[in-house]
């Protein structure tokens, strides 16, 4: 375990390995321990980081509203700090949308990308045929951000679980530990809700980026992570596609073998 200073702010972080560098970038409510299922994996040869992004668990919260501008900064830092650069970066969930922003403004700091289901209804408010799809989940998270504005962590976290990322009864399911880094880190979510830029994606600026990026999804997911995916696909000059089968919204922990066999050889291009 240890701790980077980036951007004024203090990062958790656990690095494994030595190789070239894979940055881990988690999704909302979670931490960087989300990813230790396929670190030990990567590491047999990469030097792969994963982090508690800002605001999240270890690393500091600085107590201001924060944005997806933010975090992306945040990766940049910690890449460039930790000496990773070009780094091959995957996300999950909210972490790809990270990625991809990170790829539309410091290209030069990678070498590929793998992302899973990235929760981008921002662009889908382009095509009309869409927007009934981003606006479905608008009124799902909203229950979510209702409960957040009461500060009733524990109820919107489990109604987050169970009606915008994994399905009716999945909470129960959950470890306990996972349920608890879900509660701890509900402010951070309220902070994504209030971020307008939070779901959406500058396509002309990513469409500049021309290294590899594998877009995956899982087969038993919501069609809405298809839809984003297929956008984003037609922007990227080098996008290659792969789905997952029954693995839900969260591949690195209900199949790690499989992603770490998917995602390994893409990050040691």
């Amino acid at each position: 375990m240890a701790e980077i200073r980036v951007n004024g702010v203090g990062l958790h972080y656990e690095a494994q390995g030595e190789g070239p560098g894979v940055v881990l970038v988690h999704g909302s409510w979670t931490d960087g321990d989300s990813w230790a299922r396929v670190m030990p994996g990567l590491a047999e040869s990469t030097t792969v980081v994963a982090y508690d992004r800002r605001g999240h668990s270890r690393s500091e919260d600085p107590l201001t509203q924060g944005s997806v501008h933010e975090d992306a900064a945040d990766l940049a830092g910690l890449i460039e700090g930790l000496g990773l650069a070009p780094a091959f970066v995957a996300g999950n969930s909210y972490g790809a949308l990270i990625a991809l922003r990170l790829a539309s403004v410091r290209p030069d700091l990678l070498r590929g990308l793998a992302v899973h289901e990235p929760p981008g209804t921002g662009i889908l408010l382009t095509d009309p045929e869409l927007r009934p799809i981003a606006a479905a989940l608008a009124g799902r998270t909203a229950a979510v951000r209702e409960l957040l504005e009461q500060a009733e962590s524990a109820a919107a976290a489990e109604l987050f679980v169970e009606t915008v990322a994994f399905g009716p009864g999945a909470w129960a399911q959950l470890p306990a530990p996972v349920r608890h880094t879900f509660i701890r880190n509900a402010p951070t979510y309220l902070d994504e809700l209030r971020d307008p830029d939070a779901l959406d994606l500058d396509l002309t600026a990513l469409s500049g980026f021309n290294e590899a990026v594998l877009l995956t999804q899982s087969d038993d997911s919501p069609p809405m992570y298809g839809e984003v995916l297929d956008i984003i696909d037609l922007t990227l000059p080098k996008a290659e596609r792969h789905l997952y089968q029954g693995a839900g919204h969260a591949p690195h922990l209900s199949q790690p073998e499989e992603w770490v066999r998917v995602v390994l050889p893409r990050a040691l291009v």
